[in-house]
């Protein structure tokens, strides 16, 4: 095996055991599979043939080509099939591949094979995936830059969505909540004229309320339109109860949460028997919840927030996600990338400062528990190691609500100011991860302790030495374009280290008009000049914007995730993705600043060039402009 070809492997070879795939090099240890190899020679000739790496996961088998060169990636006749000629499907990865796929599905009781061209190294490459079933029909798919969707948790989900173009059962219970969020945003609307700040707390206070079922303390049936005791009264007595089940305490702050909640009973017309309806809009809004939400969010323990979903879904309407504020909430596959940018431990302390409806510290408090051992580690998790703040008191009332809802962790939620807090102080909390998205778009050279870089700088200054920090905010904030946000990255680098910037998808908050970017930094040691930062352009996050839905996730999400979070532990990868490079503070922290172009051309670009210039030429010729390729006069 040549030298360049082995190094192929290992590199492979890596990947797969990253994704928890276990593949046979050169053979099989399955008598079915090893006896349909000892005929599936590239020659056709019936002799013995051997793919890099072949296998089983769940039901499929898995087979790969490999080779060192991207010239030798994949080749297709003049019709742009895979040529399955034995000189092709010997020099090509894609060509073997799907050889031996084929001779596999037709002579073992594996139908369904993925099969794999691979071509180059862990810097410049292509993994192209085929399916190929015991007929002989074969599905071409995208590229991947890992094989995690071919793992034993994720390949039947990817054999839906891309070779079936299936919908999953997370995307049909996504599409339900959003269909069942929509519907009840019309009903706030048709029947409680109600302001747009205040749907997502009736929501919330009713979820509240419906917690207290089980404790014979609210009943549905009992909401009948009474005006001596009305609904509202009901429903609101219900949250106070719940309040002091879940044990906010001290009593100020548990009065200032209830006190939002004071609209259910304190609006008439919601509280009023509606004709159309036989009963009163909040006995409609309380069994709509109870049957479409309030028993996923009570049975599904999962990251997936169901009542996330909802208020992101009720604040996209206008004037309801806080824009005026410049409040942006976060997408849940950001909030859960934090985690894993930050390598969240069980024993990490968590601080979001402007914890909005709480989505970071939700996602945080799932990982950590995900990974504790004991449920004296889960207690603790829950109750000593999630700290947030949100100045607004809606706000705030939603982020306590949800984290009731989602198992707890509220117990160090405040409705403090965070700019206002001593950093010294909130040192003492010994948080070891800061994750925040601050208020957007507030800063002026007037009061630029507004700028989302003042925010970012006072979140470092408030942890532990050595504490891990991301952020998520407009890409402008790491240009420097006032001379106080100069003076704040200067501030910044003197005291902390910025350990890299990744660029995102221009839609990750969809309708709010924000390039966004993420930074992440490592508290309290100051920035060395040799340090080496990453510049990461994650633009191709694999989310798309679908027409009357909003951002969606596409069935390259997971894997291009895998491959960003690979690059930002140390893999290769071209500088069109990632930049390692030393930088000063006047520099522009973007992947855009620093990019350069490090591919060398392919014998086929130089190819696809010139057929391109002679085109250009002959063109010109046959339409009398020949003289532009005539040489002057010499001189």
């Amino acid at each position: 095996m040549p030298k360049k070809e082995a190094t192929t492997d290992l590199w492979v070879y890596d990947l797969l055991k990253e994704a928890n795939i276990h593949l046979d090099p050169q053979g099989s240890s399955i008598k079915e599979i090893d006896q349909a190899l000892k005929t599936a020679s590239k020659s056709g000739k019936g002799n013995v043939g051997f793919p890099e790496y072949c296998g089983v996961v769940g039901d499929f088998l898995l087979v790969i080509e490999d080779k060192a060169s991207l010239a030798n990636h994949i080749y297709r006749n003049d019709k742009d099939l895979i040529d399955l000629d034995p000189k092709y499907t010997r020099a090509y990865a894609v060509n073997g591949a799907y050889h031996y796929a084929l001779h596999l599905a037709a002579n073992t009781s594996y139908h369904r094979v993925f099969a794999f061209g691979v071509s180059g190294d862990e810097k410049h490459h292509r993994i192209t995936p085929l399916f190929v079933n015991e007929r002989g029909d074969k599905t071409e798919l995208p590229d991947v830059e890992t094989f995690i969707s071919f793992s034993e948790q994720n390949i039947i989900e990817y054999y839906h969505r891309n070779v079936l173009h299936e919908e999953t059962d997370t995307e049909k219970a996504t599409a339900e909540v959003i269909r069942d969020a929509r519907t009840l945003h019309e009903d706030l609307r048709t029947y409680g004229s109600i302001k747009d700040q205040d749907k997502p707390l009736i929501v919330s206070g009713i979820m509240l309320a419906l917690r207290e079922i089980e404790h014979k303390n609210f009943a549905i049936d009992n909401l009948n339109g009474d005006s001596l005791h009305t609904d509202g009264e009901k429903i609101y007595n219900a949250i106070e109860s719940n309040l002091k089940r879940a044990n906010v305490t001290p009593d100020t702050k548990r009065d200032k949460i209830l006190s939002q909640f004071a609209v259910i009973k304190d609006t008439a017309k919601i509280n009023e028997p509606e004709p159309s309806l036989q009963k009163t809009p909040l006995r409609h809004y309380t069994e709509f919840l109870y049957n479409h939400i309030f028993k996923s969010v009570k049975f599904h323990q999962s990251a997936e927030d169901y009542i996330g979903l909802f208020y992101g879904e009720f604040m996209s309407y206008s004037g309801g996600d806080g824009q005026s504020l410049g409040i942006v909430l976060t997408p849940k596959h950001i909030t859960t990338l934090f985690c894993d940018l930050l390598a969240l431990k069980p024993t990490d302390r968590v601080l979001d400062p402007c914890c909005g409806t709480g989505g970071f510290l939700i996602a945080a408090m799932h990982h950590m528990l995900q990974q504790a051992t004991s449920d004296a580690q889960r207690r603790s998790i829950r109750r000593d190691q999630l700290f947030g703040f949100e100045l607004q008191p809606y706000m705030f009332t939603i982020a306590t609500t949800n984290m009731i809802l989602r198992g707890d962790g509220k117990s160090n939620l405040n409705p403090w100011d965070f700019l206002k807090q001593n950093p010294a102080e909130l040192q003492q909390k010994q948080c070891t991860v800061g994750m925040m998205n601050p208020p957007y778009s507030q800063g002026t050279k007037a009061d630029p302790s507004q700028y989302e870089i003042n925010f970012t700088e006072h979140l470092l200054n408030s942890m532990v030495e050595g504490g891990r920090v991301a952020v998520i905010v407009p890409q402008s904030s790491f240009t420097g374009k006032t001379r106080e946000e100069q003076a704040i990255k200067q501030s910044i680098l003197k005291h902390h280290t910025l350990e890299g910037v990744i660029t995102l998808n221009k839609e990750t908050f969809y309708r709010v008009g924000t390039n966004p970017c993420i930074a992440v930094f490592t508290a309290g040691i100051p920035h060395s000049k040799d340090h080496v930062c990453r510049f990461i352009n994650f633009e191709d996050d694999g989310f798309e914007v679908s027409k009357h839905i909003g951002l969606v996730e596409t069935p390259s999400a997971r894997d291009k995730r895998q491959h960003l979070l690979d690059v930002w532990r140390g893999a290769e990868a071209p500088s069109r993705f990632c930049v390692r490079t030393t930088i000063e503070p006047d520099d522009e922290w973007l992947h855009a600043f620093y990019y350069f172009n490090d591919e060398i051309p392919t014998e086929a670009d130089f190819e696809r060039t010139m057929a391109d210039y002679l085109t250009f030429e002959f063109n010109m010729l046959t339409h009398g402009r020949g003289y532009l390729f005539e040489k002057g006069d010499e001189q």
